[in-house]
């Protein structure tokens, strides 16, 4: 019996994206955060360049390209500068608990710009999971460690501005399409930090420089390649849901390749937050039951399902 093509690419998207975190972590033994920002665009760019034509990835109109630098410069840009900045201190693990706050944060942002209906299950959840990433963030007890950690939350806060700016755009351009500009974009506004980061890679040790183009080629191009596989072919909820297991399975990763062991207070504090993430889902999902879509108000015949919030990063 074979496997099916979805599934594995949902379980392929939640390796990645959960084994980013600790790569992360083997990148920096060679890059500040600076360079490793850019070098990982970089890597994304391209990669996504070259397989842009086979996936029919088309050019964005005029009129959308100052959103698309705006979404750029929060999800890519200022998401990859805070995290890696943050995992300085913060273990792999850690991060990766503190970033699934982002889809809590998110529903906030929507109802404040957007005039979302916030039901008192998202209210509650969010609730609990900004209380989860805030309880990890304190638990440091060091000055070091509690920056970093809230370096982390402002990352989930630049992802959640990039899936509220984000939304417009998918009204006319696939998820992956979308994605492609958001990362060309990012890349571009940190082209001033290419001399350093290509002067840091011609010194940075070997597993520094493998750890940086995995982190562009493979969670973050090829990362989102999958995903838009699996979400196309799936609702939002259930291919969103698949994405709760990323921080387990980057905690698994972490143990595994750096013998990263969370304290109990972290991963107490990790649990809030998915729990609190999950009923942020939950309440969106009963909310969207109750509103009909007019036959106007339908999305353009080429676009695809719109991917829901990610958890875990990318």
């Amino acid at each position: 019996m074979k496997p099916d093509k979805t599934f594995l690419a949902l379980s392929a998207t939640v390796l990645l994206w959960a084994s980013a975190f600790p790569a992360i972590r083997v990148a920096l033994r060679g890059y500040g955060p600076a360079e490793l920002s850019f070098l990982r665009l970089a890597v994304a760019s391209a990669a996504l360049a070259i397989v842009a034509p086979a996936m029919r990835v088309r050019r964005p109109a005029r009129r959308d390209l100052p959103r698309i630098v705006l979404v750029g410069a929060s999800g890519m840009s200022a998401y990859q500068l805070l995290l890696n900045w943050g995992e300085l201190h913060v273990p792999a693990g850690t991060a990766s608990m503190i970033v699934a706050v982002a889809p809590a944060i998110s529903a906030l942002l929507a109802a404040a710009f957007l005039r979302e209906r916030l039901t008192p299950t998202r209210i509650a959840g969010s609730g609990v999971a900004l209380g989860g990433a805030a309880l990890i963030a304190l638990a440091g007890g060091d000055t070091g460690y509690t920056t970093a950690a809230w370096a982390v939350v402002a990352a989930a806060c630049a992802q959640a501005a990039y899936h509220l700016g984000i939304k417009p755009l998918l009204r006319t351009y696939t998820g992956l399409e979308v994605a492609a500009y958001a990362m060309w974009a990012g890349t571009a506004l940190l082209l001033p930090l290419a001399p350093t980061a290509l002067h840091a890679a011609l010194h940075a040790p070997s597993g520094a420089l493998l750890a940086a183009v995995y982190l562009g080629a493979l969670p973050s191009a090829a990362g989102f390649v999958v995903w838009g596989h699996a979400v196309a072919r799936l609702t939002v909820t259930a291919a969103t849901a698949a994405l709760y297991l990323v921080p387990a399975a980057t905690l698994a990763v972490a143990y595994v390749w750096l013998g990263e062991r969370p304290r109990p207070v972290e991963v107490l504090g990790g649990l809030l937050t998915i729990a609190g993430v999950a009923l942020v889902g939950r309440g969106t999902a009963r909310a969207s039951r109750r509103v009909s879509v007019p036959a106007e108000s339908a999305p353009p015949v080429h676009r695809q399902p719109e991917p829901g919030p990610l958890l875990g990063g990318k």
